[in-house]
């Protein structure tokens, strides 16, 4: 066999195949998990909608969310109002972003290339990709941490693990041993397909809430009450007053969750109706997320009293509780059940937010190769070329820069909102988005009014991020105060400069449609919505479709669309 034949064998085994009477064929720029889901793989409902954004609350982060604001000078009351008025902004952010997914059931990867043109879409790509490779990287190491106490609670001689790494190694061998068996048996979770996620779903969130309100129940029941940080009011003399703070923290908070918030049309394309999608993320970021602040603020404060210590950390405060292994059986059995609520919760969320996440991205650039699972597996791999220990421990500012990384996002998402609701009013054609010489070629397969819109939306508010980063304190107020503000500012600046834009130059066959549903992914009900035609038996070829011939009003511009 010579080399030719050789290579291409091994090509023909590592692509992709799929059904092309269900329009799941492969090539450079669709796979089956990139085309529009059809109405059996749309299995998500309000429980599961209600337990994918659970899944982003019932963690460390959420819990530990209070400290930062307490330590930022905000009183307890403050910082609980903070916290709520962070999540109705991202449920309502979160819905503007993933309605394409809801109407049009594609995923963010998709989304980008009306917006940013075929070639031009691999820019919000890459950065998501960069983004999911180290969270997942990082969140191995939490839940590492987590998987650490569950072994000490079984063999408390392992919490004195002899340390066989180098002493300049940033972690020790109990460190490292933790993260791998948390990487490890996370692993057989990426086999789960996303529309089979309800399950899962159901029993870690209520096991993990179920530990919470434990671990509430004893911490009041032993300490009799709450200790002093509980009725904190504003601490220490600070540059801001209290209304820069709150606003500081909010734009905190929203932060948190702006990555999942970007892509979520790669999760809401799975809805089932838009009323399970709205009213899962409502009920969940209403009352998950801020019961678990809230519980995680009642527990910290009672088991101060306790313990004479603050533990924020739970991780920490569950070694203290079994005394580092040396305590009673009962104890130690306690904390285990505990630890494996909390590293259940962090390793769901890692597989799907950043896992699955990571995979669709991948799969946008390279639909020849991969698909969700072998990307998210690549994604996981990944984790031990980012060498989490070494961010953790060493690189600071770097992750002080990738926890503020929604200054760039922002814009993303005012930019992609503003083309589907303002300039294409919900209009776009699906078979172009698979064509790479279609109407969404642009110049050169890059639509150049986004790139412009998009460093416009974050350059107000890079100085702020370049002097918090470097935890500076002398820069001029106002590039904090644009900081503080960078959410919205990065928005909103790019919605409206979007508009403007395309209101001066308007990219030609705006509002065109298919006027057949080519992929079979729209219900009767939705095609009489939205006026086109079901798919008859039978395949058709995307460049069998045409488009309706409405006079279509964009941006205060008119144009007549043509046939293509």
């Amino acid at each position: 066999m010579g080399l030719g034949q050789l290579v291409h064998r091994v090509n023909e085994t590592v692509k992709l195949h799929g059904d092309e009477d269900k329009h799941e064929d492969v090539d450079a720029w669709k796979n089956r998990d990139l085309v529009p889901l059809p109405p059996d793989r749309r299995t998500w409902g309000f429980f599961e909608y209600y337990g994918y954004w659970s899944l982003g609350s019932l963690n460390v982060a959420t819990w530990q969310m209070p400290n930062t604001f307490l330590t930022a000078g905000l009183s307890v009351g403050q910082s609980m109002a903070v916290i709520v008025i962070a999540r109705a902004i991202v449920g309502i952010f979160s819905t503007f972003v993933a309605w394409c997914g809801l109407r049009y059931h594609i995923g963010f990867t998709i989304q980008n290339r009306f917006s940013w043109g075929m070639r031009g879409s691999y820019i919000p790509l890459i950065q998501r990709v960069m983004l999911n490779f180290i969270w997942n990287a990082t969140q191995c190491w939490t839940g590492g941490k987590l998987v650490a106490v569950c072994l000490t609670a079984i063999f408390p001689s392992f919490y004195n693990l002899p340390n066989s790494l180098p002493e300049s190694f940033p972690a020790t061998s109990y460190d490292m041993v933790g993260f791998f068996l948390f990487w490890f048996c996370s692993l057989p979770f990426l086999w789960i397909p996303p529309e089979k996620f309800r399950r899962p779903f159901q029993v870690i969130c209520v096991y993990c809430g179920v530990n919470m309100i434990c671990m509430l129940i004893w911490s009041l029941s032993v300490a009799k009450g709450v200790g002093p940080i509980f009725y904190r009011s504003e601490v220490g003399s600070t540059r801001w007053s209290t209304s820069w703070l709150m606003l500081k923290c909010i734009n905190s908070a929203i932060g948190g969750k702006a990555a999942g918030m970007t892509n979520g049309s790669d999760f809401s394309r799975y809805g089932k109706t838009a009323r399970g999608y709205i009213g899962g993320t409502v009920a969940s970021l209403f009352a998950t997320g801020t019961m678990v602040s809230f519980i995680g603020l009642v527990v910290t404060a009672a088991t101060q009293k306790i313990y004479g210590e603050i533990f924020w950390n739970p991780p920490d405060l569950l070694m203290r509780m079994m005394e580092n292994g040396q305590g009673s059986s009962k104890a130690r059995a306690g904390v285990f059940f505990l630890a494996v609520g909390f590293a259940l919760t962090s390793g769901f969320e890692n597989i799907c937010g950043n896992a699955v996440a990571g995979g669709v991205d991948l799969a946008g650039m390279f639909p020849k190769y991969i698909n969700i699972r072998r990307g998210a597996i690549i994604t996981f791999v990944a984790a031990w070329i980012v060498m989490p220990w070494q961010l953790i421990n060493v690189a600071t500012t770097f992750l002080t820069v990738i926890s503020s990384f929604s200054v760039f996002l922002a814009p993303i998402m005012g930019l992609m909102t503003a083309d589907f609701f303002v300039v294409r009013r919900q209009r776009i054609k699906l078979t172009a988005l698979y064509q790479l010489h279609g109407i969404y070629h642009y110049t050169g397969g890059v639509n150049w009014r986004a790139i412009p819109v998009w460093l416009a939306g974050w350059a107000p508010t890079i100085g702020g991020l370049a002097y918090t980063a470097g935890a500076k304190d002398g820069g001029p107020d106002a590039l904090y105060e644009l900081y503080y503000l960078s959410f919205f500012l990065g928005f909103f600046i790019s919605f409206f400069l979007f508009i403007l834009v395309n209101h001066i130059f308007p990219p030609s066959n705006l509002g065109d449609m298919d006027d057949t549903d080519v992929f079979g992914a729209l219900t009767g009900d939705e095609c009489r919505r939205m006026g086109v035609a079901p798919r008859a038996d039978g395949a058709l070829s995307l460049e069998d479709s045409s488009v309706e011939k409405l006079p279509i009003e964009v941006a205060g511009a008119k144009e007549t669309d043509r046939k293509v």
